[in-house]
């Protein structure tokens, strides 16, 4: 336990400063995969709370996580799982992680009618976000397993953190956000519901599962080149696709 919690304290202190979770145009694909499978009460009623497409909140908890008003948020957007990979709250931060305050979210807006409306506001950002991140692949805490850092591409030294962040999708795809849900958003309903079923706790699961074998893929100091990029582009999509379907999920069953 010591040593678990001597682990957990690094990483925490590397947490607030580098965690951002995907950068703008994965959060945004995510919302928009979602926005599209909303059903049309769920998104009316959702239109009450928010002026905007839930798009346009997507990386809002990036944006306003250093101010002072939601720094308490900073540490939200990971969280780490035992040996059998299962989400674990015992070296969970005082401050909350992902799983924890998606749960608290879905939670309080399970009575959304009797909140006011800036709770149902901030609550729903924090959904929209937190869906998103606990679906990055490099956005897991693994016992015995160095998550922080560096390796090259292109000459460029990055952390390899910002790699599954943004790098695969800046420099790999092109899309928008609009052509991310046109290419990928192609699943039949029966497929979309398979996907969709669960917890967020099964889904960290899941994620830490399918995710663990992405730092053998680059140890530090790698070179990344094509047969990386080969390799990860599939599971970044598929996490985005997955992150976007249960996003939906949560949301038609809040406010349908």
């Amino acid at each position: 336990m010591k040593r678990y919690l001597i682990l957990f304290l690094v990483f925490s202190m590397t947490l607030s400063q580098q965690a951002l979770g995907w950068g703008r145009r994965g959060h945004d694909a995510i919302a928009y995969i979602a926005e599209c499978n909303l059903t049309k009460k769920a998104k009316k009623n959702i239109a009450k709370y928010l002026h905007y497409s839930i798009v346009y909140y997507s990386s809002w908890m990036d944006d306003y996580r250093h101010t002072p008003q939601y720094r308490q948020t900073s540490e939200w957007h990971m969280a780490a799982v035992d040996e059998n990979f299962n989400y674990t709250e015992t070296v969970r931060s005082p401050q909350g992680d992902v799983v924890c305050e998606l749960e608290n979210a879905i939670a309080k807006l399970k009575n959304y009618k009797q909140l006011d409306d800036s709770t149902v506001a901030v609550n729903l950002k924090y959904i929209i976000h937190l869906t998103g991140d606990m679906h990055c692949p490099a956005h897991i805490f693994y016992p015995n397993k160095k998550i922080w850092y560096t390796i090259k591409e292109n000459g460029k030294t990055y952390t390899y953190h910002s790699t599954w962040d943004t790098g695969i999708i800046e420099n790999r795809e092109k899309w928008s956000y609009t052509e991310f849900e046109q290419q990928l958003d192609r699943c039949s309903k029966q497929e979309k519901k398979r996907i969709s079923d669960g917890t967020p706790r099964e889904w960290f699961h899941e994620t830490a599962v399918d995710c663990q074998h992405i730092y053998d893929m680059a140890p530090e100091g790698s070179n990344l080149g094509n047969d990386f990029m080969n390799e990860a582009q599939p599971l970044v999509e598929s996490q985005i696709l997955k992150a976007g379907y249960r996003l939906a999920r949560i949301l038609n069953e809040l406010f349908n």
